[in-house]
């Protein structure tokens, strides 16, 4: 398989991982982002933003903690004018999202909320195609955007219109006043979503106050949500200028404020996940997006013969195979490949009918190829670009058969199978070859089972069904049952 990020996760972080994917995939989930989701792309936090104007009224930034009150100190002694100049300044250099936005924007999640003033989520979410709906001030709250596919909720204001940016005390204090819609929306969301906070703080008085109400409400029912905190760590604490023994005072001192920050969290619901470096939380990010796309399912597949099966025989497997993935609420994908994509569609159709599920598009996502050369680009190109585009989306892939008539009417293995195997390894799309079904699937299926450690994870039960499925003679429902079997073990593998 490609290189990937990995880590070992510590037992609260995978079941934080499964807990997340779950509502993610039921739609339940949204973010919330602070400055440190932002802080990679080289945009300031409070103080960098506020150093300048502290050494102006004659203090320094180095010895202050309320940025709030030093903001508001600075409009007492000037005015806002030039705090609105540094939020346009700072914040306006155009810059593509770091890798935690992308792989953010790709989860399918619809709600996000944050109090930075830069554009990166709306900007990454709109990249990876998606129609965005913005809420910067009250009167976006009257407007509605059609087949919209997230909604991002800037509680603070935006860098252009550095006038109602949220920055002092006066903003703070007017702000149930001037945005209390926003207050309702998030209240409402923080009651009927899970959020994860990320590079988020938790000093800011908005959200505390939204928090506390709702604790009031529900007392002891508060939702649950999530957060990420860095442990404190002894080796960070090292500085020259002071002595061993208060360098380790300073240590055990913050360590107990944030076992103290912490605990106080979960009055709210708001359950802490430990990472030893912030980069933890892209691994664990990208664990989340493979898990999510674990639940798309491609079928890879192409059959002029269904040797060593009889037609009728290799129908009713395919037809069940897609009737279970259904079932197993999968989501199917599909090339359309000669004598498999129809077949394909019927299974989770089938499903569909007998089940009534409401949308066949949350079963199935079938591109059929196609097959006129026009323009300039080759078709073979194309038709790569395509493949590429599909299996990105996926998480497993399911190869079956694999042939083709050849031009003098001989049966050949498929050279599109075999590519599409070479994409699933380059976007680490796991391989799962039904070898029994012969062709370019067999040819897969030997090179998988001489390398189980290397296309899957240390698992004897998952092992096992990948070698059932090379088998001969192997019955219909015994490949669909390890081929089940296999795809669920990868959902936590």
């Amino acid at each position: 398989m490609a290189e990937q990020i990995t880590m070992e996760f510590t037992p609260q972080q995978r079941n934080f991982i499964n807990e997340f994917v779950i509502e993610i995939n039921n739609g339940d989930a949204a973010i919330f982002a602070g400055a440190g989701l932002s802080a990679p792309n080289g945009f300031v936090d409070w103080k960098g933003l506020l150093r300048d104007l502290a050494t102006e009224i004659g203090l320094d930034i180095e010895k202050e903690t309320d940025f709030l009150s030093l903001a508001q100190y600075y409009c007492n002694s000037f005015n806002r004018s030039k705090i609105n100049d540094k939020i346009i300044n700072e914040f306006t250099t155009l810059r593509d999202g770091n890798i935690n936005h992308q792989i953010l924007s790709r989860l399918g999640i619809d709600t996000f909320w944050t109090t930075n003033y830069d554009k990166l989520i709306e900007k990454t979410l709109e990249k990876e195609g998606k129609i965005v709906d913005v809420k910067i001030i009250k009167e976006h709250f009257a407007r509605y955007i059609k087949k919209k596919n997230a909604v991002v909720y800037k509680m603070h204001g935006d860098k252009d219109s550095p006038h109602e940016a949220v920055l002092t005390k006066d903003d703070y204090d007017y702000y149930n006043t001037k945005r209390e819609l926003f207050s309702t929306a998030l209240r409402g969301d923080l009651l009927s979503r899970k959020f994860l906070f990320i590079g988020f703080s938790f000093d800011d008085p908005n959200l505390d106050f939204v928090l506390s109400r709702i604790k009031i409400l529900l007392e002891e029912h508060t939702p649950n949500h999530y957060c990420f905190f860095k442990e404190i760590n002894a080796s960070n604490y090292n500085d020259s200028k002071k002595t061993v023994e208060k360098n380790h005072e300073d240590y055990i001192y913050d360590q107990v404020k944030q076992k103290l920050k912490i605990a106080d969290l979960k009055r709210y619901g708001i359950n802490a996940i430990m990472i030893k470096d912030y980069s933890d939380i892209t691994k664990i990010l990208i664990e989340i997006e493979k898990r999510i796309k674990r639940k798309n399912i491609f079928i890879s597949g192409a059959a002029h013969t269904y040797q060593p099966y009889s037609d009728d025989e290799a129908k009713n497997l395919i037809h069940s195979l897609s009737y279970k993935l259904a079932e197993k609420d999968y989501k199917i994908v599909s090339g359309y490949g000669l004598g498999i994509g129809s077949i394909v569609i019927n299974g989770a159709l089938d499903f569909k009918l007998n089940s009534n599920y409401r949308n066949l598009d949350d079963l199935l996502i079938l591109r059929p190829f196609p097959q006129t050369q026009s323009g300039n680009r080759n078709i073979s190109e194309i038709w790569t670009d395509y493949r590429n585009d599909m299996i990105s989306k996926s998480g497993i892939a399911i190869f079956v058969f694999g042939n083709k008539q050849a031009p003098d009417g001989s049966t050949i293995n498929s050279n599109g199978i075999l590519e599409e195997f070479e994409i699933c390894i380059k976007h680490n799309v796991i391989p799962i070859p039904i070898g029994a079904t012969g062709s370019v699937a067999k040819v897969l299926w030997d090179n998988v089972n001489e390398n189980l450690n290397t296309f899957y994870p240390d698992n004897t039960e998952l092992h096992n069904a990948i070698k059932e499925l090379g088998k001969e003679n192997i019955s219909k429902d015994d490949v669909i049952t390890n081929t089940i079997k296999a795809i669920n073990i990868l959902q936590k593998a």
